[in-house]
């Protein structure tokens, strides 16, 4: 009995996340001679988290170094923000994941229950 109660809860509850776009990036030539850039924009759907972390991966999920305006991006709800990922020429080969992960507040009394990460993949 409990279950199916919890089940349609889960069910009927809305889920909010973040959009990443585009969803296939592709890396393009930047003005640094030995880097090469993408770049993405974030759409915040959450009104409770306002901070976004951006990460580059390969194929096992490893970080790869790469440089971007801030690492950490706030975003308003409802606020859409462009950001530009620069990695060298080698990297950029390697990389697979370019990922937004929502960062969640510690420090009042409301903490979202839900983080949410989205990924887009390289072509």
């Amino acid at each position: 009995m409990y279950r199916s109660v919890i089940l349609w809860v889960l069910l009927s509850s809305s889920v909010v996340a973040h959009d990443m776009t585009p969803t296939f990036p592709e890396w393009k030539m930047s003005f640094i001679p030995s880097a090469k850039m993408t770049t993405m924009q974030i759409f915040n759907k959450r009104a409770d988290v306002e901070w976004y972390q951006i990460g580059v991966f390969d194929k096992e999920w490893n970080s790869i170094p790469f440089v971007t305006r801030y690492k950490i991006l706030n975003i308003k709800h409802l606020q859409r923000v462009k950001f530009d990922v620069y990695v060298n020429k080698t990297n950029a080969d390697l990389a697979e994941y370019i990922c937004s992960t929502s960062k969640l507040r510690g420090n009042d009394n409301f903490k979202p229950i839900v983080e949410s990460r989205i990924c887009s993949r390289f072509k």
